[in-house]
């Protein structure tokens, strides 16, 4: 019998543990990943660090860098970036492609050229 209680008792420690940090957010709770789709999530921290870095992003593209590849017909990317703690870039995987390899890989040089971002 104690060892169905001690069981019982455990398991629903687990469950407010797991309770608690969902209430928490990513950054708080310990979670390895947390996820920002568009600019709209409940961890504030989170936009605020995707939107210092896309303007990092944006402010080190230099008009050299694409020039002559923007002038092509092409598809504006669309990009998702996979970012360590440490600020470095674990991936960019493009969800839309330019359609121009070679405006693909400016995106990839430009990202990689900014880290690793530390908000």
């Amino acid at each position: 019998m104690r060892a169905i209680g001690q069981q019982l008792n455990e398991e629903a420690a687990k469950r407010e543990a797991a309770a608690n940090a969902a209430r928490l957010g990513p950054s708080a709770s310990g979670q390895r990943r947390g996820r920002l789709l568009g600019r709209y999530d409940p961890n504030a921290e989170l936009v605020l660090y995707a939107e210092a870095l896309a303007r990092k992003i944006q402010a080190n593209m230099t008009l050299e860098m694409v020039r002559d590849l923007a002038k092509r017909p092409h598809t504006d990317p669309v990009v998702t970036l996979a970012v360590r703690s440490d600020g470095t870039v674990e991936s960019v995987t493009f969800v839309l492609s330019s359609g121009v390899a070679e405006i693909d890989e400016a995106v990839r040089r430009i990202v990689q050229s900014v880290v690793p971002f530390q908000a």
